[in-house]
Parts: C-alpha cells; structure tokens; sequence
C-alpha cells in the first residue's frame, strides 16, 4: 500500500499514527503541499478533492479522507482497536475525533488560508487570530471537559481520539495558540509521546520534513 501526504498534513499526521499502532506498512509517497502537487493531474487521478492523505491499495483502489481510512485500517487490521467496542465510549471517542476533524480543522487547511489572504486579503495577523479562534472555541476548549485522561483520552490505551488530537496540538503549536489552560489536554499529550507510534508520526520525523 502507499500513502500520500504531506508532512505537516494534520490529517496525514492521524494517519501514519494509526498505521503505527497497528504496526501496518506502507510506502509513504510525499504530496507538497505549498508547491500545489496536489492539483497536478496525475494525483487529483487518485483523489479528484486534491487532498491528502490517499491511501492506494495494492490492488490500485484509492481511499480518502484520514476518518475513513482509519476505519478500514481498523478493520485490515482490528487489533490494538481504536474504536472501542463499547457503544457508547465509542460514540465517545468518535466524537472528539470529529471535533477535530470537523469543527476545527476544516478552518485552518492551506486553502482557506489562502482564501482569507489572497481573495479577502487579510493579514498575517488577522489569520492567525482567526486560526487560534477556531482552534480553541467550540475546538480544544470543549475537548477539554470532555475527556478524562487515565492517561490517554478514554481510558489506559490510546484511541481515535488521541490519534486526532495529537496532530491538531501540532498544529496549535505552530500557531502560537495558548494551551496551559488545558492540563487534561496537555497530560494526554504527554502520555502518548511515550509511545514510539506516536513519535515516528511527528512530521518532522518524515522524509519529507523541511
């Protein structure tokens, strides 16, 4: 199988955790994003969205969107579950994972940001408050009084939700977003970079880190 990404990819970055964990590999092809090799024909021939990741299987089937993907991963391979198979903490860990993957991070992909700056043409200032915005209102503040570390999010094992959340700190990070009013946050973090799946993720642990 090969994965194409990106390295700062948050969504790619979700992606090679799951991987990880669950000790799958792959041929990781890297996508450049501020070059724009995403809108180059051969690969909108995989992915006609023109995002990353993409999952091609062996068979030449291409997967999208980092959520689906982990889910077949979970089912090529079911053990160590990120989804727990209690309903109701899996519906749990499903939702801090589309927290991320759907109320903050949709807002702070390169393409709404170059949105914001090229056709509204705000500046750096005014994007990085807007990016922090939407990182922590109704995003990790919430989050926040929603898990219950023991160490991971939900419990002694790591799940969707911490193969989420892990890369949107990445990403916070990068933009300067305070976090020291988010301990249980902070003590999950901490906890899963004890675990060599989540450190081989880091971005700039990939070949195509600059």
């Amino acid at each position: 199988m090969k994965l194409f990404g990106y390295f700062r990819s948050s969504a790619a970055y979700r992606v090679r955790i799951a991987l990880n964990l669950k000790r799958i590999e792959v041929e990781h092809v890297p996508v450049h994003l501020l070059r724009g090799e995403q809108r180059r024909e051969e690969f909108l021939e995989k992915n006609p969205q023109g995002l990353v990741p993409a999952l091609e299987l062996d068979d030449g089937t291409v997967l999208t969107q980092s959520l689906a993907i982990i889910e077949f991963l979970e089912t090529l391979q079911p053990e160590p579950r990120l989804i727990p198979a209690d309903s109701v903490l899996a519906a749990k860990v499903r939702a801090v994972a589309l927290t991320v993957a759907c109320e903050i991070h949709p807002l702070n992909v390169v393409r709404v940001l170059d949105y914001l700056k090229e056709e509204l043409h705000q500046g750096e200032e005014e994007v990085g408050a807007w990016i922090r915005h939407w990182i922590l209102n109704g995003g990790l503040d919430s989050i926040e009084q929603t898990i219950a570390p023991a160490p991971f999010c939900f419990g002694e094992k790591p799940t969707l939700a911490d193969v989420c959340l892990i890369p949107q700190l990445f990403n916070a990070r990068r933009y300067a977003t305070p976090l020291d009013h988010l301990p249980k946050i902070l003590a999950v973090e901490a906890a899963c970079a004890e675990l060599p799946a989540f450190r081989a993720a880091d971005p700039f642990q990939q070949k195509d880190a600059e």
